[in-house]
């Protein structure tokens, strides 16, 4: 489930930025393209806006990419569905909700 998630996260996370090149662990917004070969005023404050959209969704979208990336290393290191706070097992309810989840719903960040 979560080896799903992060493939879908990557191909959401292409469609508004790129892997910044100086540090691959890191994403980047990219602006939005027009197709149109002459930019006028409007143009370019579409571009600017657009790229403050994709902005904004890459911030989730890398939040939650990096989460589930951090996820799948808990699995791999054992600790998957152990609190990361308390050391307690994650609740089943709390995992299938988000299985991304790194603390038990009594630590967990309102």
């Amino acid at each position: 489930m979560l080896e799903d998630e992060l493939r879908l996260l990557e191909s959401e996370l292409r469609t508004v930025g790129r892997k910044n090149p100086e540090n691959p662990n890191d994403w980047e917004a990219m602006p939005q393209e027009k197709d149109t070969w002459r930019p006028d005023e409007q143009e370019t404050a579409d571009k600017i806006e657009g790229y403050e959209a994709n902005t904004a969704i890459l911030k989730q979208l890398e939040i939650r990419y990096n989460n589930v990336k951090g996820a799948l290393k808990r699995v791999e290191e054992g600790g998957f569905g152990v609190c990361e706070v308390g050391g307690e097992e994650i609740e089943e309810a709390r995992l299938l909700a988000n299985p991304a989840a790194s603390t038990c719903m009594k630590h967990m960040k309102p």
